[in-house]
């Protein structure tokens, strides 16, 4: 007897892929030779690799997860659906390192293999993870002319009004962070964006082998092999970068963690923090990060970001603020310009440009959001709301299939 799993409700190699939330999953007689009864008892349970991710699981759309799972199962062929879920503090760090294992008494009838793939701090990868970002991203570059231009043209004059100074500052970046992710993802699957705690020291991140080291005029060198070392971005080779700080130390100017967390249980105060720590984390370099307009042209905007995007994620998760319908969640404004309300939809993947209406800008580079084989949402035009459910806790369906290594579901 023979047992398919589906992960994801799909066989499709892209979408062998958890996170802490809730993923739909089947599972299904496909061989019954030597049964003869109309079902047989299956227990699920995972299997980890060294240093591997671990899954748990349940039954329905609610209760416990537990470590395994027995299913009566038809021998028919018919299939039996459950949930899975990567155990919070175990995520995965290499493709494939954990296995759902299907048994009947003590023998293995079939097997899956996926990742627990979550967003990590960025010093604190392995060598592996770092390496495979830092590839996917110069890939994506491909040395100015690959599809990373269509980032580095989403976050410029004119286009700042889109995305800043206004309530859609957290979820247009939410969005814009995960098309880029995606498109790295489509490069290598088991790359996650990780992020830079910049209230914290992170000397393993400015070094040569990963976002590289700045002289004394804020160049930044790459050592010989770092597939950074060719980037190019507006037709010019390399990036500016001079750090205000001893990269031993965190930036001294960025509020802390705590502080921001701090901000109040409503997203009207918290989204202050668009200023402190965000804007103080730009302005604690030199060179492109410094301005808004030059910044998505280092590789590092992106891990600030992502930090950025964390300390919402988990200001979410203390204060529960999942449902875009509650007005604790969002700061809705009848005076926002359009992209700034909750049910705008967000500009460039809307296509809307200034042909259409004059408060956009004048084109829409990169075209949809990149589609997931893991989860439908936000889908190809992304209204701010879609940003705020990202773990579908309010509504399953909005699950946006990222996570971070220290917010939990």
């Amino acid at each position: 007897m023979d047992v398919a799993l589906e992960i994801n409700n799909s066989t499709d190699p892209a979408s062998q892929f958890v996170t802490w939330s809730p993923s739909p999953c089947r599972v299904r007689v496909s061989n019954p030779a030597g049964t003869t009864t109309p079902s047989v008892n299956v227990t699920l349970a995972g299997v980890s690799a060294a240093n591997g991710g671990a899954v748990q699981f349940r039954s329905g759309t609610s209760g416990a997860f537990a470590n395994t799972l027995t299913l009566s199962v038809p021998t028919s062929g018919a299939t039996v659906s459950f949930f899975a879920a990567g155990k919070f503090g175990s995520p995965s760090s290499s493709n494939g390192d954990v296995k759902i294992e299907a048994r009947v008494g003590s023998t293995v009838v079939g097997s899956a293999s996926l990742m627990v793939r979550i967003r990590k701090n960025a010093n604190q990868l392995s060598n592996g993870e770092r390496d495979r970002f830092v590839s996917a991203f110069a890939k994506l570059n491909n040395q100015g002319l690959g599809r990373f231009t269509d980032f580095n043209n989403m976050h410029k004059e004119p286009t700042l009004s889109q995305s800043h100074g206004a309530p859609a500052f957290l979820p247009w970046h939410r969005a814009y962070l995960l098309d880029l992710e995606r498109e790295l993802q489509a490069i290598d699957a088991s790359v996650a964006l990780p992020y830079w705690r910049f209230d914290q020291a992170a000397p393993k991140v400015f070094t040569l082998d990963f976002l590289g080291a700045s002289d004394a005029n804020g160049t930044v060198h790459f050592r010989n092999g770092n597939p950074l070392e060719f980037w190019k971005t507006d037709n010019t080779p390399g990036i500016s970068r001079t750090p205000d700080f001893p990269l031993s130390q965190a930036p001294p100017g960025p509020m802390s963690e705590a502080d921001t967390l701090a901000l109040g249980n409503q997203f009207r105060t918290f989204r202050r923090m668009e200023g402190d720590p965000h804007g103080l984390a730009h302005t604690s370099f030199g060179g492109f990060i410094q301005d808004p307009r030059t910044a998505a042209k280092d590789p590092l905007f992106f891990l600030l970001h992502c930090n950025v995007d964390r300390l919402w994620a988990k200001w979410q998760r203390q204060n529960g603020r999942f449902d875009p319908a509650a007005a604790t969640s969002f700061d809705e404004r009848p005076t926002s310009d359009p992209g700034h309300k909750l049910d705008d939809t967000m500009w460039p993947w809307n296509g809307i440009t200034e042909a259409a209406d004059p408060t956009r800008p004048p084109t829409a580079p990169g075209g949809s959001l990149a589609t997931s084989a893991c989860v439908a949402a936000p889908g190809l035009s992304p209204r701010v709301r879609d940003s705020i459910d990202y773990q579908g806790v309010v509504d399953p369906a909005a699950n946006l299939g990222f996570g971070y290594d220290d917010v939990q579901v």
